[in-house]
């Protein structure tokens, strides 16, 4: 497994963890908590953290080619719930 992690400076990354979240689970297995999203696919699991600095997204998944493909998956999908402030700012780092 190999993992990344980006932090996306906006005030309102809980809203937008909580719509995807709700998009997602029509077709995933998807764990809304306090402050906290996972969703689980198939070949990778991503886990959005918020507090006051903005938005924290982890992924990790079975392979770098799968890692780089989610990571396209998740951006693209916030930029569809942040589009006021699109395209979000993600700093991916390994992790």
């Amino acid at each position: 497994m190999t993992k990344t992690i980006a932090t996306v400076p906006t005030e309102h990354g809980w809203k937008y963890v909580q719509q995807l979240c709700k998009h997602w689970s029509h077709k995933l297995e998807v764990d809304l908590g306090d402050q906290k999203g996972t969703v689980k696919f198939d070949n990778a699991i991503a886990v959005m953290t918020c507090d006051e600095a903005g938005l924290t997204v982890t992924i990790e998944a079975a392979s770098e080619d799968l890692l780089e493909r989610f990571k396209g998956v998740v951006s693209s999908h916030l930029d569809r719930f942040a589009f006021r402030e699109a395209p979000l700012p993600f700093d991916w780092k390994p992790a």
